[in-house]
């Protein structure tokens, strides 16, 4: 990395105005095609699919729902089947055959209030374990789904009796690696990031790093967990190292203060789980590379391990919008092929390249 052109450069590929608020947007599994979820200013929902087809986005599909879309998985489906969780703003779970989207697969009232944010694990071929999903919401509480049971979480984090009710804005699968062994991480308006173990049904550890936490991603689900990147309003973000858990100190972090907005998302590369992009308030991308220290961890002064954090590298950084970038998803199938969603109203599918050279 000693020359600008040896860096890995951003390049917006495709863009394409919408005539809607779009908040997130997927790729599809093993196509060229990608959903986008939003909402019409008739307060309607909206999902459509798009399909890359020489140099320009197609609209395949565009279907109406009676409430704005907020948020979309598939890490629960299967490969064959590819269908897609979404959680919208009346607090509705419900799973979509994209072939034939008008009505749910699978459909459940998850919460009170709007669903924040969803993650899938179990689903297209990676990591071991049932197909889950898991919702944040606006009332507090996150919930873990299993789309072949109806109605009933299977497992639900919520505040106890007399304890505030915080917003939750994020929600993430990880330490996925076995049949029983699963972790979700949830963080709130408040600052608090908290690991819920499944397996025990126990909080294995809490966090507050003094800011709302807009996003949290493990670098892989489906692996004993290695690391875990938090995201937060007045742009600042923390790495923690989490293959060791001290007692008292908990996990080594290494914090980092890149844009001068909020950071409304992160995404690991998929090919790649050392590197990760973030996505600014102020319509900017950043493209980060972790380094591990020499040793992951060391002794106390009482010979118990703890954890050491290793370094962020900010490889390349680019300004799309003058807007908020909502959303962000690598292509599982094609290194350095991306989708951002802006509140412009504007989708966008970006070119990283030489990412095979980090």
């Amino acid at each position: 990395m000693t020359t600008p052109f040896e860096k890995p450069q951003i390049i917006s590929h495709i863009q394409k105005s919408l005539n809607y608020t779009v908040f997130d947007s997927k790729w599809i599994p093993c196509s060229a095609k990608f959903v986008c979820l939003g909402n019409f200013a008739r307060g309607t929902g909206v999902m459509q699919i798009y399909e890359v087809q020489h140099g320009e986005v197609q609209l395949v599909k565009e279907i109406e729902k009676a409430k704005p879309l907020k948020c979309g998985t598939f890490g629960a489906t299967s490969l064959q089947q590819r269908h897609m969780a979404t959680g919208d703003f009346d607090g509705n779970l419900n799973v979509w055959n994209l072939e034939v989207p008008d009505v749910p697969v699978y459909s459940v009232k998850a919460h009170k209030e709007i669903v924040n944010s969803i993650d899938g694990v179990g689903g297209l071929g990676i990591g071991d374990g049932a197909p889950e999903i898991v919702t944040g919401s606006r009332d507090g509480t996150v919930k873990v789904w299993d789309p072949r049971q109806k109605d009933t979480p299977v497992a639900n984090m919520e505040p106890v009796e007399g304890e505030t009710k915080r917003d939750c804005w994020t929600v993430a699968f990880g330490h996925a690696f076995n049949d029983q062994d699963r972790c979700v991480c949830a963080g709130y308006d408040n600052g608090d990031i908290k690991l819920f173990d499944l397996r025990n049904m126990s909080l294995r550890w809490e966090k507050n790093i003094q800011n709302g936490v807009c996003c949290v991603e493990f670098d892989r689900k489906d692996i004993s967990m290695n690391k875990l990147v938090a995201t937060s309003l007045e742009g600042k973000f923390h790495v923690f190292d989490m293959r060791t858990q001290h007692p008292t100190k908990g996990f080594a972090s290494v914090s980092e203060k890149a844009h001068k907005s909020t950071i409304w998302q992160v995404r690991h590369l998929p090919q790649n789980r050392d590197v990760f992009m973030t996505a600014g308030g102020a319509g900017n991308l950043h493209l980060w590379k972790y380094e591990y220290p020499a040793q992951r961890s060391k002794k106390d002064a009482d010979d118990v391990d703890m954890g050491v954090a290793g370094t962020v590298n900010l490889l390349q950084n680019v300004t799309l919008s003058t807007q908020p970038i909502g959303s962000l998803d690598w292509s599982p199938d094609k290194q350095g092929l991306c989708v951002c969603t802006a509140f412009d109203q504007t989708v966008r599918v970006l070119i990283v390249t030489k990412l095979n050279r980090l």
